[in-house]
């Protein structure tokens, strides 16, 4: 599906609110692409966002789902638009096992106040992916006042 962005200048935005966001730059997430109902954020590998068996915590390859769906269903709200997540599911598929974990999100579904957008979740080793994790977000469009 083909979006078109509805603010010519979201992508400044989006790199706006995502640099707001202390936990991206603590988890060294960054954008890798954007595009109108798109995003991709990667997170390199490193000890300290692992579990016990030094897989990737499950809660970095949320934040990442999330914020890839987040950002993704943001580029196609109107100006002046804030965005916040009211919900999201994550489906754990395999360990998140590579020297890094990247999000990548699309929007299924773009409405006036709700939008639905899938992000899929892939570990990086040797420069194959491979599937480990597959988000579902129900994002809310903030409308400003005036």
């Amino acid at each position: 599906m083909t979006f078109t962005a509805k603010d010519p200048d979201y992508a400044a935005k989006v790199r706006e609110i995502f640099a707001a966001q202390g936990f991206m730059a603590l988890i060294g997430a960054e954008i890798v692409h954007l595009a109108p109902g798109e995003c991709a954020i990667r997170v390199p590998w490193r000890q300290d966002l692992t579990q016990q068996h030094g897989f990737f915590h499950a809660g970095v390859l949320g934040t990442i789902a999330d914020n890839a769906a987040g950002i993704a269903s943001f580029s196609l709200m109107p100006p002046g638009s804030g965005v916040l997540t009211v919900e999201y599911k994550l489906n754990l598929m395999a360990p998140g096992q590579g020297e890094a974990a990247i999000a990548r999100a699309v929007v299924e579904r773009a409405g006036r106040t709700i939008t639905v957008a899938v992000a899929d979740v892939f570990a990086l080793q040797d420069g194959a992916e491979k599937k480990i994790a597959k988000a579902t977000a129900t994002v809310m469009c903030l409308q400003s006042k005036g």
